[in-house]
């Protein structure tokens, strides 16, 4: 089965390096994804965080835009909770003024960071409740060009700027809540795979399946995909190596820690006990890490089983020309456009 490519990114702080770093890696590694041939690439949105300094992905979005020629660009995801439907369908109308047809709107409502940061973003969030989520999701595709019903009370509102096209509108997640939201809404879906190491993918896909209405204007059929880690190196031991970083900060995340993105050379010098050992095997036994045929080919039938059309890959490492290099490997495994010149 074949399926489309695409790239997650958390702009992930390193050791050593600052949070100014990592968006410039950002910027970096989405012209190289966009000359390799992937068909997206996302930005993720987390605040209050040591770990990710990716806080507002409409900035970076525009920023890679600009200096992208076809690759798509989106967020992965806007948490709408924090914010107004109507800055934010304004804000995605301006980003595809800058790249129009290329544009990506991934709406979601976890929080992205502690209650208290997501109660500093959006004191009123508390007000109007998580059941607002769904209302504020159609308000945003109202103002992006479906319209507004007659009666709301903002009906008469016209978001700016009034251009031809109009971004694709996903719906994320990791549960069964935005999976049935999407298919009610006749939207496409992407299950955060990465987050809970698949648990719950199969149950929310098949909700999403279940629960999907073709509407008109939007998708006539279920459009699935999954954002997951993947980590390719030139040997399995060289892998293994470089996932040493994402495995200890899995521990520190696991006990409710967000630190930088530890180096191999820290993650080796870590004083394991006997029961982060064994978390760690079970972890190198689930994670999507290896050569690129074997990456790819553990890819392709996670998305087979799955039902997926698309795989987004996240792939946190600590130096950044050894994340340059995996996602060049892994585009020369799936034969992307751009894979072999590079």
């Amino acid at each position: 089965m074949a399926i489309a490519l695409s790239i997650l990114d958390q702009s992930t702080i390193a050791s050593g390096r600052g949070a100014d770093a990592a968006i410039r890696e950002s910027l970096a590694l989405a012209q190289l994804a966009d000359e390799l041939g992937y068909a997206r690439y996302w930005l993720a949105e987390h605040h209050n965080s040591e770990s990710h300094g990716g806080s507002a992905p409409e900035i970076l979005i525009a920023a890679i835009a600009a200096t992208t020629r076809r690759i798509r660009i989106g967020s992965a995801g806007v948490m709408l909770p924090h914010y107004a439907a109507l800055k934010v369908a304004e804000q995605f109308r301006v980003l595809e003024a800058i790249a129009p047809g290329r544009i990506d709107l991934g709406l979601g409502r976890a929080p992205g960071s502690d209650g208290r940061t997501a109660y500093a973003l959006n004191p009123a969030a508390a007000q109007s409740g998580a059941d607002r989520f769904p209302a504020q999701v159609q308000e945003v595709l109202g103002w992006l060009g479906d319209g507004l019903p007659v009666n709301h009370p903002f009906a008469s509102i016209r978001a700016q700027p009034e251009v031809p096209t109009r971004p694709e509108v996903w719906m994320l997640g990791s549960s069964e809540y935005g999976a049935q939201l999407a298919g009610y809404l006749g939207l496409p879906y992407c299950f955060a795979h990465f987050i809970t190491d698949g648990g719950g993918a199969e149950l929310a896909l098949a909700q999403y399946r279940q629960s999907f209405r073709p509407l008109p204007g939007r998708l006539q059929a279920p459009h699935a995909a999954l954002a997951v880690f993947a980590l390719c190196a030139g040997t399995e031991a060289e892998a293994q190596r470089l996932f040493s970083s994402r495995a200890l900060w899995r521990l520190s995340r696991d006990r409710g820690i967000y630190p930088p993105l530890p180096s191999p050379e820290e993650a080796a010098a870590h004083p394991y006990s006997e029961a982060d050992r064994q978390k760690i095997e079970r972890m190198q036994a689930r994670a999507l890490i290896g050569t690129p045929d074997r990456v790819r080919a553990r890819l392709e039938a996670l998305a087979e089983e799955l039902g997926a059309q698309e795989v987004a890959v996240l792939t946190p490492v600590h130096d950044p020309a050894a994340r340059r290099d995996s996602i060049r490997l892994l585009a020369r495994a799936f034969g992307l456009a751009g894979a072999a010149a590079a």
